[in-house]
């Protein structure tokens, strides 16, 4: 069965004004759902094609592991964002964030310096390994946390296809703009017990 493009968890516009529907557009509408397209195309009458996403993710190399991690990646993505978000991760997540990196202020600090040295297109995480300790983890190109150990919290896109519209080529001001959406309802919700 071909892997479906999953609706956005919000109207298009409703990440305005720090993402704009133009944005949303082009990343899920053209650029996530290329992957998918890329995947069902290289997965039909194999094994894999009746396997979820992750597990492709997991099974695949070469090219149809480039497609169908982005595709993947882009999927938890704009699950990580909601219009009514941003402020601080409270309750347990909250108190993770404190042990591990002091406190929020903290978290943001090490993440943004994480994403802006990344040279060229990738991802920034924020990750649970298998002890409980948080981190950040950066990815380039289709790298996903998915195929290791670690358990993936949060992610930003740092592809320019990501905020290039709005941002042009200033990262800093993106970044700045995804705390103000991240959800972190959902970001808790992917902790380990």
């Amino acid at each position: 069965m071909p892997l479906e493009l999953p609706r956005l968890p919000y109207d298009r516009a409703a990440l305005q004004p720090h993402l704009s529907a133009e944005t949303l557009d082009l990343h899920h509408g053209r650029h996530f759902r290329g992957y998918l397209d890329t995947v069902n195309a290289r997965i039909e009458g194999t094994e894999l094609a009746e396997l979820p996403l992750e597990e492709i993710v997991r099974q695949s190399q070469g090219s149809l592991f480039d497609a169908a991690a982005q595709a993947w990646n882009h999927q938890f993505y704009f699950q990580c964002l909601h219009p009514r978000a941003g402020g601080d991760p409270q309750g347990r997540l909250g108190e993770l964030v404190t042990r591990h990196f002091g406190d929020a202020k903290r978290l943001r600090d090490t993440f943004d310096s994480a994403a802006l040295r990344l040279f060229g297109s990738g991802w920034v995480w924020l990750v649970q390994h298998p002890n409980g300790a948080l981190a950040i983890q950066v990815t380039r190109n289709a790298g996903t946390p998915l195929t290791g150990e670690s358990t993936a919290l949060l992610a930003c896109d740092v592809w320019e296809h990501a905020y290039y519209t709005d941002y042009q080529n200033e990262r800093a001001r993106y970044l700045e703009a995804f705390w103000k959406l991240v959800n972190w309802d959902f970001v808790t919700a992917q902790l380990r017990d």
